[in-house]
């Protein structure tokens, strides 16, 4: 894994250039790529997870209208998180006969069967930010590099417990604690929620060691931290049992290790209702984030929320699209890592993008001067 020390990486570049190399071993069936066709008579199926997230709503956009702007249809379904959904719309357009398929999963181990009848199909398959597991018949993996994601979000965290300074760097007057902090993880079922966490906690691991960062909880591994499908509700009931349980005696909690923003901001609201706040100014903890929600943008412009990481889609989707495009010619996507995305059967070539950190200081130039988000829409947290 990578052991990189990269904080305020820029945004990624554009497209990759295409390799000409031939795909292989692709069966007969009633889908798959025909690099003569005219690109109006070959449609992409898109199964995305759910449209509670505002950021899957905005990668769902990005695809439909990068395709079909090079002239494919699009047949994108979303899946309201319930697994048996995904497979059975993955199903039909297998059925329908879908020249490519754009998956970014509910449960990466949980698509087995539709990824084997999509083979049979010769259909190639492209995962999308989270990997397929468990299955030979995935053909490539576009993606952030999701280990960097997760020492971004600890250095963000020992940036602001003082720790670090605005380089990054040790902080000359960097307090020497211990100070308080609890842990939250993603979705265990969410390949990516175990490479975010094993990036923070790799960041982290030193200042547990020396004492300067302590767990009161004592709850520091993946499972006891995770928070099934990601889901804010679920967050806010765990934080208000962690201040029940463990700060009922005046103990300070002093930051929080949160790995998405609507964990945040639940996070943020058991932490408000319990009287800590209202702003970190005014007492509340140090709270991190992933996904730059516009929700989540104004609480760190109004002092509420820390930071958060900030995975551009838009560069997302158009390296799916530049994958999705070379299969569909017949040729081979570029890869720019072929070690890291092992998922149980194979190293699936993947194509990672950098990541940003975005704070109270940056979020304007990050988030608004790159047009992602407008002034109007980050003063009211709405888009």
């Amino acid at each position: 894994m990578h052991n990189r020390r990269s904080f305020m990486l820029g945004a990624a570049g554009s497209a990759a250039a295409l390799t000409l190399a031939a795909c292989g071993g692709e069966g007969a069936g009633s889908g798959g790529p025909d690099p003569e066709a005219d690109p109006s008579d070959l449609t992409v199926g898109v199964a995305m997870p759910t449209q509670t997230y505002e950021r899957w709503v905005k990668d769902g956009d990005n695809i439909k209208a990068g395709l079909e702007d090079k002239g494919y249809t699009v047949d994108m379904q979303y899946a309201d998180d319930d697994i048996p959904t995904q497979q059975q719309q993955i199903d039909q357009m297998i059925t329908s006969g879908v020249a490519a398929l754009l998956v970014a999963s509910i449960d990466g181990a949980s698509l087995s069967a539709q990824l084997d009848a999509a083979a049979s199909a010769g259909i190639p398959v492209i995962a999308y930010d989270r990997l397929l597991t468990d299955s030979e018949n995935v053909d490539f993996y576009v993606t952030f590099d999701n280990y960097e994601v997760g020492v971004n979000q600890a250095n963000a965290l020992l940036y602001g417990l003082g720790f670090l300074d605005q380089e990054f760097n040790e902080a000359p007057e960097a307090p020497e604690g211990p100070l308080n902090v609890e842990l939250f993880a993603g979705s265990l079922d969410d390949n990516n929620a175990h490479l975010f966490w094993q990036g923070a906690i790799d960041t982290l691991q030193p200042y547990f060691d020396d004492g300067r960062l302590v767990v009161p909880s004592g709850q520091m591994d993946i499972e006891q931290a995770a928070t099934q499908r990601w889901e804010q509700e679920t967050a806010q009931t765990r934080m208000e049992n962690l201040l029940t349980t463990h700060y009922n005696g005046g103990e300070e909690l002093d930051g929080v290790l949160a790995p998405a923003d609507p964990l945040s901001r639940g996070i943020i609201n058991a932490l408000q209702n319990a009287g800590l706040g209202p702003t970190i100014e005014e007492g509340l903890p140090v709270v991190t984030g992933q996904d730059a929600e516009i929700a989540s943008i104004k609480l760190i412009a109004d002092g509420v929320q820390h930071s958060t990481i900030f995975k551009d889609t838009r560069d997302l989707a158009e390296q799916a699209i530049v994958a999705a495009e070379a299969f569909l010619k017949g040729e081979q996507p570029e890869a720019n890592d072929t070690e890291t995305y092992d998922n149980g059967v194979k190293v699936v070539p993947s194509y990672l993008l950098e990541v940003q950190m975005v704070l109270a200081e940056n979020y304007e130039e990050i988030m608004v001067d790159s047009g992602y988000y407008t002034e109007e829409q980050v003063e009211s947290g709405q888009l």
